[in-house]
């Protein structure tokens, strides 16, 4: 039998991981259910997990899964409350296999090509959303620790906040990856290496692919 505020942090847990595939913070959880420290949510956390309702994904920060919903109702409370079925975060040791999409620059726009490889990612590496990887050609983002012959772990939208890494398709033809800033009524794309200068375009000729979500570096 869970305690009031036991089963109101699962059903949280539970739809948060519904709606967006990725736990909430400790400080969300808080603010949630008005608890006033932190240590109050550590409390519950580990009350559930020794109940076998939740468990911690190792190596991954905020990662939790849900195992159960109770059976039965807390008094007042429904079991389940209507909450959307639970979408479970990949294991940290499952490894995923995502389309690699030929060579981007970091340097010059080149063509963006659309390859049929796969390149296969440890799953926690990556968050909710469809995600493709890109090789990176050129040294104009290595202030930003991103260098020639990584790949850019890209995960699938077409808007972008300014000082996001995104990739941005130029003219429909050729992409990079770029640091995208809005100036006035232009789309300004920043490498990251003081050897290159800024690019501007008007906003109908950049398109956005993609922002940046992880790196993968082979040795």
């Amino acid at each position: 039998m869970l305690t009031r505020k036991q089963h109101e942090l699962l059903l949280y847990i539970h739809q948060r991981l519904g709606e967006t595939g990725v736990s909430p913070s400790f400080e969300e959880m808080k603010e949630a259910l008005d608890l006033k420290s932190k240590s109050g949510v550590h409390r519950l956390i580990s009350a559930l997990e020794e109940r076998g309702f939740i468990r911690r994904l190792p190596n991954r920060a905020r990662a939790l899964e849900v195992l159960r919903m109770p059976d039965a109702s807390v008094k007042g409370v429904p079991a389940n409350d209507g909450a959307a079925p639970v979408r479970t975060p990949e294991a940290a040791n499952d490894v995923l296999d995502i389309p690699l999409h030929g060579r981007i620059a970091a340097g010059t726009p080149i063509e963006a090509l659309q390859g049929q490889d796969t390149l296969p990612v440890p799953a926690a590496l990556l968050g909710p959303g469809e995600h493709y990887a890109l090789e990176v050609a050129g040294d104009s983002m290595v202030d930003v620790g991103i260098l020639d012959g990584d790949y850019a772990l890209v995960r699938k939208t077409d808007v972008a906040r300014d000082g996001e890494i995104v990739v941005a398709l130029i003219n429909n033809e050729e992409a990079t990856l770029k640091t995208f800033r809005r100036e006035g009524q232009m789309i300004r794309l920043d490498p990251a290496n003081r050897q290159y200068d800024p690019q501007r375009y008007q906003p109908a000729q950049v398109q956005i692919q993609g922002k940046l979500a992880g790196l993968l570096r082979r040795y």
